[in-house]
């Protein structure tokens, strides 16, 4: 009897930035209460689960990331109730529900940080990671914080510099520190037992780091108008080979609560993201694949990728692919509304467990943000690395504010939200929306698309992506082709079968139209197409 496969493995994730989803009380910013309302449009959807990115207390100083209590919510965002509330309601509909937790760092005013920096001698000095200046009264070292200028602040009441990998208000917690360790799993038992289904785990690539400081190397493909911090190898700073012992004992504490799934945020190439899968499988269940986010958008850029990834899989472990989320330009921007359409196509058909960020599936764009509202810590420094635009309130209908908020949101309505909202594409049978829907409700009928094998398929054309999906008996057939050039491409797929029926195209008028013969498949400029084998050629 074949193993059954678990949820996350067949699903599909929605992410949601609270701050931006829905305002439930007129304040201008999203909160949970808000994501109860609409609860009802994500299973309408069609998503099988939703990561919140955070909701704990916090200064806001990088608005969740920076947190001050790991087992509360924010006001601004409800109370415990409303969480309990949410993840009832969700599970009600067969949606689980996942938090970002945020293990590499806290707030500064997270009482842990607070009693550390108290004194040398404080029970929780070694909470955090403090080291002397060098004698010229420096950094400890020449690490470079993310979001502008040293990894190292100076302390002046104990004389010590405190790492931050990222904002000063972030300081970095030192898991080399047991009862940092057994801190953490205890937050990750409370909300395991509130019915939390899983975690997102931010930077986990850079909680262990070298025990001796040792400076990063610089970095000699860096350029001008690169980030700032790239400028150096994280070598000594990230990616760290003591990270695993660590991840293995996260897993533990999952593996304790049936059901439950780690994703963790690490950008790193191929052959760096494999090892965070655990030899045995007993690490990361889903170590995140950015691919599709920071490549080129080209098909054979992508083709040769997606083979490199396959291949590099540890036997058993299961692929993921994301498009976009909260630090990255929507693939809208990024593309254009054909390519895109192409993309989402692409997301939900590839083998692997797909992560959607929210706004992506009615095809919102990212907004210019006017310097006076600009609100994202590295954009403060360098507008050009703002967050913000991605981050902006979810369009639902045409009222003021975009049905978002009954007040001035926190961050500008997008200029397009009168045509570009739920409410407009929800009845469109062309809108981005409805082929989103199409595609999703697709992918959870078919058992070659959800759980299916995946093979390369070659084409005469370098700007065509084609392959097929087989489910796991070997009953159903879907081949997928994309053609990314902007003219028609011709096409034999007749090796593989007589002819097909399409289930989903991107022009929206070829499915339900009758057996296409695949000796002759015509695909329009960026169209892609989803095609049910029918016959054997």
């Amino acid at each position: 009897m074949a193993e059954q496969p678990l949820w996350w493995q067949a699903g599909t994730i929605y992410q949601i930035y609270p701050r931006s989803f829905q305002d439930s009380t007129g304040d201008g910013v999203g909160d949970l209460p808000g994501i109860r309302q609409r609860v009802d449009y994500l299973a309408e959807l069609g998503v099988d689960a939703v990561w919140l990115s955070p909701i704990f207390p916090s200064p806001m100083a990088d608005f969740g990331y920076d947190v001050a209590n790991y087992v509360d919510v924010a006001p601004i965002f409800g109370t415990l109730a409303d969480l309990d509330g949410l993840i009832a309601d969700l599970h009600a509909r067969g949606i689980k529900l996942l938090l970002d937790l945020v293990p590499n760092h806290t707030s500064d005013e997270h009482p842990w940080f607070v009693e550390s920096r108290a004194s040398r001698d404080n029970p929780r000095r070694d909470w955090y990671i403090w080291r002397d200046p060098r004698p010229d009264g420096s950094p400890p070292n020449n690490w470079l914080g993310a979001f502008g200028g040293s990894a190292w602040t100076l302390d002046p009441m104990t004389g010590q510099y405190y790492l931050h990998l990222f904002h000063r208000k972030q300081p970095d917690l030192n898991w080399n520190n047991p009862a940092v360790r057994q801190a953490i799993y205890d937050v990750m038992r409370f909300w395991f037992r509130r019915g939390v289904d899983g975690f997102r785990i931010d930077v986990v690539s850079g909680m262990m780091k070298d025990p001796l400081l040792r400076d990063n190397p610089p970095n000699p493909d860096w350029k001008l108008g690169d980030p700032p911090w790239t400028r150096e190898l994280r070598v000594y700073s990230g990616n760290r080979p003591e990270v695993h012992g660590v991840l293995r004992e996260m897993r533990a504490v999952a593996d304790e609560f049936p059901g439950r799934v780690l994703i963790g945020e690490a950008y790193l190439s191929i052959p760096e993201m494999m090892p965070y899968y655990g030899a045995a499988l007993d690490e990361l269940h889903l170590p995140f694949n950015f691919q599709l986010i920071t490549l080129p958008w080209s098909a054979p850029v992508i083709r040769r990728a997606v083979a490199e990834y396959e291949a590099a899989l540890p036997s058993g472990a299961w692929p993921n692919w994301v498009l976009g989320n909260h630090d990255q330009p929507r693939i809208m921007s990024r593309i254009g509304p054909q390519q895109a359409r192409l993309a989402q196509m692409l997301l939900l058909t590839l083998r692997g467990t797909p992560t959607l960020y929210y706004g992506g599936e009615i095809g919102m764009v990212d907004v210019a943000i006017p310097a006076d509202r600009m609100v994202d810590p590295p954009g403060l420094v360098d507008p050009k690395a703002s967050r913000d635009p991605e981050r902006t309130p979810m369009q639902w209908d045409a009222s003021p504010h975009a049905g978002f908020s009954a007040a001035e949101p926190w961050l500008p309505v997008a200029s397009d939200y009168r045509l570009v909202n739920v409410a407009a594409e929800r009845d469109d049978p062309r809108s981005v929306l409805a082929f989103v829907r199409a595609l999703l409700a697709l992918r959870r009928a078919s058992p070659a698309l959800s759980l299916g094998s995946y093979h390369g398929l070659e084409t005469p054309y370098e700007d065509v992506l084609a392959y097929v999906r087989t489910s796991p008996d070997g009953a159903q057939r879907m081949l997928v082709a994309l053609n990314f050039a902007s003219g028609q491409r011709m096409l034999d797929f007749s090796p593989l079968a007589a002819s097909g029926i399409v289930c989903c195209s991107t022009c929206m008028d070829r499915a339900g139209a009758g057996p296409e013969r695949l000796a002759e498949l015509a695909l329009r400029s960026a169209e892609g197409v989803v095609i049910e084998l029918t016959s054997e050629g």
